[in-house]
């Protein structure tokens, strides 16, 4: 009998510790003293309230942590998938600086090879484009180091600099080109039609295709979302006629650098007027269509940020409720402490229940207006640029 005891009691112990293996840092000591009591006979029940109790402010905080890490771990996927979707390559980041130099009168970037890593030197700039160079001297030899544009090349590196989205350079190139595209009176640098040869499986025919950008408004007119859309067609016996969108974007996938040849461009240039109010239906029809699609994402969208919005209100609301019954609040008022000290703490307390009160009708409010905002979203359109697709064999 005795045995069957201490093996019960044993194993009550294990279950204890098991659950609260966090924990066992302040609790586990106590369990290890009360299982020495209990087979010397001086003990028949386990006891780790008090140790628990101490040990609660430890587990908040491993629980915080725990919560901590898996939001970082979302907020990562949610990264890695915005850039999947923006198409933000490393390669295409390079493109765009490229670009931005050349359009800006300024030298281009220069490649080299460091430590068997390519990379690139950024040349002398001149006027606000000097100040690009700042940050890239390495600290302790004071040399200008080269740039990457791959953020997995910079781990446990100094000799190179990430060329971020947020790095000057890249903002000042994205800020550039972004303003070459909306001139207007033709006062833009950037070329807004360009002419690409296919290969010959890829269109039967010569292709139109033009890039819009598709803005959404709230009723707010605050932005809910942006992207460029795409809406095509081939140029069949002088009509338009529409390609899918899977089409369009597989005929736009296979187009080369190489150039058009210019008796080409010339006849490409001459059809526009005739096929561009076509061009311009298909996109409208296309922004018609995404819009549309657009909206459960929105939609999900709006109740996430109510949800957001509703939950750390709440959490608010259990915090100051929780501050406001806590025990040790008694103690401050024993006559140890003086009437300045308590009328502070009375002021605070009814500061508090102030707060507390306003804390539903601020819920209220808050998703009365992300639903407003989301209400009758609106979509714009603004046309961006035309590519002509030609089928190599035409191009002889």
């Amino acid at each position: 009998d005795e045995l069957a005891a201490d093996l019960e009691f044993l194993m009550r112990a294990a279950l204890k510790v098991n659950t609260i293996r966090e924990d066992l840092g302040k609790v586990g000591p106590v369990i290890a003293t009360q299982v020495e009591e209990a087979m010397l006979g001086r003990r028949v029940r386990l006891d780790t309230t008090a140790a628990e109790r101490d040990a609660e402010p430890v587990r908040r905080l491993l629980k915080f942590e725990r919560q901590l890490r898996e939001q970082i771990a979302k907020l990562h996927e949610q990264l890695q998938e915005t850039r999947r979707d923006l198409k933000l390559e490393p390669g295409r980041v390079q493109t765009v600086v490229q670009i931005a130099l050349a359009l800006a009168g300024q030298p281009p970037l220069r490649a080299t090879t460091i430590n068997g890593l390519a990379a690139f030197h950024v040349p002398s700039l001149t006027g606000s484009w000097a100040a690009c160079g700042e940050g890239l001297a390495h600290p302790h030899t004071g040399v200008p180091r080269p740039i990457v544009f791959d953020h997995t090349l910079v781990d446990g590196r100094d000799d190179v600099v990430l060329a971020h989205l947020n790095h000057r350079l890249v903002a000042m190139a994205l800020r550039l080109l972004r303003a070459e595209v909306w001139a207007a009176g033709g006062r833009g640098k950037l070329h807004r039609v360009t002419a690409r040869i296919v290969p010959n499986d890829a269109l039967e025919l010569p292709a139109l295709v033009g890039h819009a950008r598709l803005l959404v408004l709230g009723a707010d007119h605050q932005r809910l979302h942006e992207e460029l859309i795409i809406a095509g067609g081939q140029l069949r016996e002088g009509r338009f006629a529409r390609l899918n969108l899977t089409e369009t974007q597989r005929a736009l996938a296979a187009a080369t650098d190489r150039p058009v040849p210019a008796a080409m461009q010339e006849r490409l240039a001459a059809q526009w007027p005739k096929h561009q109010d076509a061009l311009l239906t298909a996109l409208e029809a296309r922004m018609r269509e995404r819009a549309a699609s657009l909206e459960k994402q929105l939609g999900e969208r709006r109740e996430k940020e109510v949800a957001d919005i509703t939950a750390i209100l709440s959490e608010l609301q259990r915090a100051i409720a929780t501050e406001l019954d806590e025990p040790a609040i008694s103690q401050l008022m024993l006559p140890d402490f003086s009437d300045t000290e308590r009328e502070q703490l009375a002021r605070n307390r009814d500061s508090l229940r102030a707060r507390l009160a306003q804390i539903p009708g601020e819920i209220a409010g808050e998703t009365a207006a992300i639903r407003a905002r989301y209400a009758n979203p609106s979509p714009r359109l603004f046309p961006v640029a035309v590519t002509f697709l030609v089928p190599e064999r035409l191009t002889y």
